[in-house]
């Protein structure tokens, strides 16, 4: 079983240039949720699946333009690749790294 848990750095090559964003991803009472932040805004990430090491989820944008986005990709450790799509446009390539986690800090 992979895990997808984790704060993640993406980068994006789409038409308009690179887009850099950070997801995060948590799982609650068994249910894997997330949130993107990018572009100076913050979206919750819907119909979010993790099946085997593919992980798919879709969000909505307003910058730089407004667009609802399909993301898919492949884990493979603490690297992601995959494709994001927004309507009918190309496909723009997504790959990412998994931050490592903070040190805990003892008191």
């Amino acid at each position: 079983m992979h895990s997808a848990e984790g704060t993640w750095d993406l980068a994006l090559s789409t038409p308009v240039g690179r887009i850099r964003a950070t997801v995060e991803l948590t799982r609650r009472d068994g249910v894997l949720t997330g949130t993107a932040r990018g572009q100076g805004e913050e979206v919750p990430l819907t119909d979010l699946v993790l099946d085997g090491d593919r992980l798919t989820w879709k969000q909505a944008v307003t910058k730089p333009l407004r667009l609802n986005l399909a993301f898919a990709v492949t884990l493979d450790g603490d690297t992601l690749t995959g494709t994001s799509r927004a309507g009918r446009l190309p496909a723009s390539k997504v790959t990412g790294e998994r931050r490592a986690p903070a040190p805990a800090v003892e008191e």
